[in-house]
């Protein structure tokens, strides 16, 4: 892959239609520069994930990496980010299908007795914005999140929510109001056009209209604190309306119709269960694409 310090700059802006679906103003770009992130969810989830993360790297676009700090493979994860320095590394924060740091006596109402969230998404949000006994739990657990990360030494790139529930009102005031003591410098402000993800893909249709609603809605709505603190964050993030359909002509579709500005392709992959977005990001065709149309490739801490 080729190294953020060494990418080229951009060649010229294609006329996409998607350019134009923002929700006000991106943070820093430069001009007609095109330049992406390309980062994998649930880092340190399995051996599989963690070995396609470092293969995407070495050998794709692959730049960044969202780290879930309490799952089984995550102190393998974190050996293979120390051996490949390049690769940004956040936290993936995890209030969803995942284990919790913390003894659930410390966090009551949040995990089981064997202290594993739920798997309802719809369930969670619901609970986390009308039930306020479970905010002090909620942000015991978070900051036990952030210390996790912190006690591996890798520089904090970004932080982003697996579901991303990082976006839910509750968890995002608590991100916000603890911002400057997590050191969050760079956080994932998730919206993906519509209009471009149209010329894309195809099927799924109330997944990607309801998924692009309130996701656009979250994003506004976010944006104005994000501004105030100085946290910066892309103008788009594609993905989301993929729902883990992140393929080789999707990728390569996106290269191809990318705005100018900053931006985010997000993926999930693995040896094994999405395999099909682990060739897309490793894909010969897709590095060489992303270098014939001038695509700078960065993480998060280059915004």
């Amino acid at each position: 892959m080729e190294s953020p310090s060494r990418e080229r700059p951009a060649a010229r802006a294609d006329s996409a239609a998607g350019a134009r679906e923002t929700t006000g103003r991106a943070l820093p770009s430069s001009g007609s520069e095109r330049r992406l992130i390309v980062n994998a969810d649930d880092f340190g989830r399995s051996a599989s994930i963690n070995e396609a993360v470092i293969r995407a790297h070495r050998e794709g676009i692959l730049t960044t990496a969202s780290l879930m700090v309490n799952e089984p493979a995550c102190a393998q994860a974190v050996a293979l980010a120390r051996a490949n320095p390049r690769l940004g590394v956040g936290l993936h924060l995890t209030l969803l299908c995942g284990r919790a740091a913390l003894a659930p006596r410390e966090i009551p109402g949040l995990a089981d007795e064997d202290g594993r969230f739920s798997d309802d998404p719809v369930a969670t949000g619901i609970r986390l914005f009308f039930n306020r006994r479970l905010r002090t739990g909620l942000t015991r657990e978070i900051a036990a999140q952030f210390e996790r990360f912190a006690a591996t030494g890798l520089p904090l790139d970004h932080v982003n929510g697996h579901l991303h529930l990082h976006l839910h009102p509750t968890v995002f005031g608590i991100l916000m109001a603890l911002a400057d003591e997590w050191g969050i410098r760079h956080l994932r402000l998730t919206f993906d056009p519509l209009r471009l993800n149209l010329r894309l893909a195809r099927g799924q249709w109330l997944y990607r209209l309801s998924h692009y609603l309130i996701y656009r809605w979250l994003s506004a709505w976010a944006r104005p604190a994000l501004a105030r603190r100085g946290i910066r964050h892309t103008a788009r993030v594609f993905g989301l309306l993929q729902n883990a359909r992140v393929d080789e002509p999707y990728v390569a579709g996106l290269l191809e119709n990318l705005p100018p500005g900053d931006s985010e392709l997000y993926s999930h992959p693995s040896l094994d269960e999405f395999r099909s977005e682990f060739d897309a990001l490793a894909s010969p065709r897709v590095k060489t694409l992303a270098e014939t149309r001038g695509i700078r490739l960065i993480r998060y801490r280059d915004l």
